[in-house]
């Protein structure tokens, strides 16, 4: 059966330490639960134009949120030991280690994949692999940047991908495509 974790970032600004949002999805024995959903203060509450219109967090909505470091005690726990799973997973990765280096805290165990990667392999006819478009192909209501539906239709795609290839797991998946799973915080490291 399925085992992973998706996980889905929203920045205040282009600078990848700031998270305003983030969310994780659990996938146990391939059926998935929301587990995890925070806004975060990102750095001097600062935010970008650009940002608020894509994802619809503003200073006023974090003001009063807790920082990164305050969360990551909890954020850890779902992401430690699993694989992660995140749509262009370059981009929430590069969230998570600016995230980290700027709080000064331990780099975390745990592997991760892309599901854009997944989904090129396992539909290749669709016009792009967007994760909106990957969820109209998958017929998913979603509210596209927000943290908790990204994570959740980033966690569908393996989901579905393994469904119709007939394979029960991230790994064997990953292998079926050809799609890398990487070991977080170690360049080029390949599991």
């Amino acid at each position: 059966m399925m085992n992973f974790a998706a996980i889905d970032f929203e920045t205040a600004t282009g600078c990848r330490n700031s998270a305003c949002s983030v969310a994780v999805t659990a996938v146990e024995d391939g059926k998935m639960k929301d587990v995890y959903y925070s806004l975060i203060q990102p750095p001097m509450n600062k935010y970008n134009y650009f940002n608020i219109q894509i994802h619809g967090i503003t200073p006023n909505d974090t003001k009063n949120a807790p920082t990164f470091a305050e969360i990551w005690p909890e954020l850890k726990s779902h992401l430690e030991g699993k694989i992660v799973v995140a749509h262009n997973a370059k981009f929430d990765m590069g969230v998570l280690s600016a995230c980290l280096a700027d709080e000064g805290l331990p780099t975390p165990d745990f592997a991760y994949c892309d599901t854009v990667a997944i989904a090129r392999k396992a539909w290749p006819f669709l016009e792009n692999h967007k994760l909106d478009t990957v969820g109209t192909h998958l017929h998913i209501d979603f509210q596209h940047h927000n943290a908790m539906d990204d994570a959740r239709t980033c966690a569908a795609i393996p989901l579905a991908a393994g469904q119709e290839l007939k394979e029960d797991s991230l790994e064997s998946l990953a292998k079926k495509l050809g799609i890398n799973v990487c070991v977080f915080g170690r360049k080029g490291y390949r599991r």
